[in-house]
């Protein structure tokens, strides 16, 4: 007779697991398995992008929003930084319009910017072309460096040792103009060698940043439509005028743009080289603040003019993007 098969007390393999593995489960819940294995993958990377993501808010709350939002406030009170605010509405906006220290710095901070911008631009974009179709990887990227360190350097450094570089009695741009036996420069003493300096100063510092941008543009650019130019005969000039700086606009405008927004800003240049100087030639809206803001405890009124500011940006970038529409090409 044959004997009863004793229970070892484990549940029955199903029915096509091989011998010696462990049972598999079945292929609905094999399935649903590893849905909610990359459901959780899935959440645990959203909540890393949301705290990476938080972080950046974070700083562009307490740096950014808090001060501008901060400005519009305090332009509605005066206060002298140690006594209690005091609510005037908009007095301080009704003094704006008959201060002719405001104009005058706008107009000096106005003229400044379009001169850095377009030497900016225009020598950015030309050091480009040279660098991109002449040099080869290596010297790029030499040139990339050599082009962008001034920009780690805080401007403030900068503007100390360019005012003992220009300085005029003892500065060795004028040592080295005496060995040539050439006529030495005023260049912090007069309004016209005092603005130059503010530009070249300007100029030299930011311009790594548009350097980099129009290499990358230029990188960019359908080698076969140029290729496709060559062979039509079209020349260098054309290549670049028909060609080249269509398909580059958008570059060109987000460089200007940008450094438009940085220049209306100039403060560090100012400040340490000419002190505003010779007579009000250099002194800028953002030095008009501070020293409104600083040196006359007006708070209230220096807000004031920072947001006449930032109402004057704005309106300069919105019409340059208006404008901006018959010369900018998205392709």
């Amino acid at each position: 007779m044959s004997q009863p098969v004793r229970s070892l007390g484990r549940a029955s393999a199903p029915a096509g697991a091989r011998p010696g593995r462990p049972p598999q489960p079945p292929a609905d819940e094999a399935t649903a398995l590893r849905r909610r294995a990359q459901s959780r993958r899935a959440r645990r990377e959203a909540l890393f992008g949301y705290a990476m993501v938080a972080s950046a808010l974070l700083v562009v709350v307490v740096f950014t929003v808090v001060p501008i939002v901060a400005s519009f406030v305090l332009a509605l009170f005066k206060w002298d930084g140690i006594s209690s605010p005091q609510f005037v509405g908009l007095d301080n906006f009704d003094a704006l319009v008959g201060d002719k220290a405001v104009t005058h710095s706008l107009l000096v901070t106005s003229g400044l910017a379009v001169l850095i911008v377009f030497l900016q631009v225009a020598l950015g974009l030309g050091l480009a072309l040279m660098v991109a179709q002449r040099a080869s990887k290596i010297v790029q990227n030499l040139f990339r460096a050599a082009f962008f360190l001034p920009m780690l350097a805080s401007a403030a450094s900068i503007s100390i040792v360019m005012a003992y570089v220009f300085n005029d009695q003892f500065g060795v741009i004028n040592y080295y103009l005496g060995l040539l036996h050439l006529p030495e420069v005023s260049w912090l003493s007069s309004t016209g060698g005092a603005t130059a300096t503010i530009v070249l100063v300007a100029v030299w510092q930011q311009l790594g940043f548009t350097f980099i941008l129009f290499v990358a543009a230029l990188a960019s650019l359908p080698g076969d439509v140029l290729e496709a130019a060559q062979i039509d005969g079209a020349s260098s000039a054309r290549l670049f005028w028909r060609i080249k700086l269509p398909l580059i606009s958008p570059t060109v405008l987000f460089a200007s743009t940008v450094g438009l927004i940085n220049t209306m800003q100039l403060f560090d240049q100012p400040y340490v080289m000419t002190k505003g100087g010779p007579g009000d030639s250099t002194y800028t809206t953002v030095l008009l603040v501070y020293q409104t803001a600083f040196q006359n405890l007006q708070f209230g009124y220096a807000s004031a003019i920072s947001v006449l500011l930032f109402a004057v940006l704005l309106v300069i970038t919105a019409v340059q993007f208006t404008a901006s529409r018959k010369w900018v090409f998205y392709s």
